[in-house]
């Protein structure tokens, strides 16, 4: 009997202790359906409940359980890199431990994966539980991004999906420190498909994307794979600049030809604070592509693994692989 691990399944937590049980008991139910061998591999971020350590438990007398247990909270898209790091899988699903993603659906990925697709995305056709606010800002995110970008990447979708091991071995040839792994998987290519579903509220405790990780995720993905808002940066300055002189040029004949006072200094001042504005948006702009070029250069590790649970033979193999990726 072959021992080849088949499927791959990466859950990153951070605080789930709440759902972390529920989502063991279902995603073990589905993948015991497929009759092969899989593993699961849940990446600890940091969390500061009991989430791991139940985790861990259940690696004790569950050998599918894998836990690879993060020095700190890296971030959701660095605990997933971490996962795909030291998955085995020939096929590798991502899935978050909240259950607004119905773990149902990986079978629908596997059947489409064995029908010759190397990338099977999950795209939400409707998001419950979610308020109009986020609905609204998740949305222009995505068609933004899409315009922005010389690239295809499908709108209403995150990270739940099916890569197989080629698509996977691309990715962790990808070293980006801020990263945005929806956006690297449309990037690396091959035969992708959708699945639609309606994404369900969270089971139990709260969002880990509030309003300010939302940001830092919609700047990664737009700066990682456009620079087109520096462009519009400098068509914006140009035109700008192009109406300033020609306002400047008007005073100056008022003021030498005409004996017409010159007026409008209040909104002289307006225009110019708003000039003033628009030149330190640019800035900020600009510093966002600078920072990102900083941590690049700095050549830290993308994560630090605390410890590992699952198999001494597996551990052994997976820090050679991740020393050598890494080094």
């Amino acid at each position: 009997m072959s021992t080849t691990v088949r499927y791959s399944i990466i859950i990153p937590m951070f605080n789930e202790e709440a759902v972390i049980q529920e989502t063991y008991r279902r995603i073990k139910k589905v993948m015991g359906t497929t009759g092969e061998i899989y593993e699961l591999i849940f990446v600890n971020d940091g969390s500061t409940d009991n989430c791991a350590q139940m985790i861990e438990e259940y690696s004790y007398w569950d050998e599918s359980v894998k836990l690879i247990d993060l020095s700190r909270n890296f971030g959701h898209q660095v605990a997933i890199t971490a996962g795909m790091d030291y998955s085995l899988g020939e096929a590798v699903v991502i899935i978050d431990a909240d259950l607004q993603d119905p773990p149902e659906l990986i079978l629908k990925m596997i059947e489409e994966w064995k029908n010759g697709y190397q990338v099977v995305y999950a795209k939400r056709i409707k998001r419950k539980g979610e308020s109009l606010f986020k609905k609204w800002t998740a949305s222009l995110f995505y068609r933004v991004l899409r315009y922005s970008t010389d690239i295809s990447i499908p709108v209403d979708t995150g990270d739940f999906r099916l890569m197989d091991r080629k698509v996977v071995n691309e990715l962790k040839r990808l070293p980006e420190k801020n990263r945005f792994v929806r956006g690297l998987v449309s990037w690396v290519g091959f035969r992708q498909k959708a699945l639609e579903y309606e994404r369900d509220e969270r089971l139990a405790g709260e969002t880990k994307y509030p309003l300010k990780r939302m940001i830092k995720l919609s700047l990664d993905g737009i700066t990682s794979f456009s620079y087109k808002p520096l462009k519009l940066a400098g068509y914006l300055g140009a035109l700008l600049s192009a109406s300033g002189f020609l306002y400047l040029m008007y005073v100056f004949y008022l003021a030498i030809f005409t004996d017409e006072a010159v007026k409008g200094w209040a909104s002289m001042i307006g225009i110019t604070l708003t000039f003033n504005g628009f030149v330190l948006v640019m800035l900020g702009i600009l510093g966002e592509y600078v920072g990102r070029i900083y941590d690049e250069s700095k050549g830290r590790p993308l994560y630090i693994v605390q410890e590992f649970y699952g198999g001494k033979k597996q551990q052994d193999v997976q820090e050679h692989r991740v020393a050598h990726l890494h080094k």
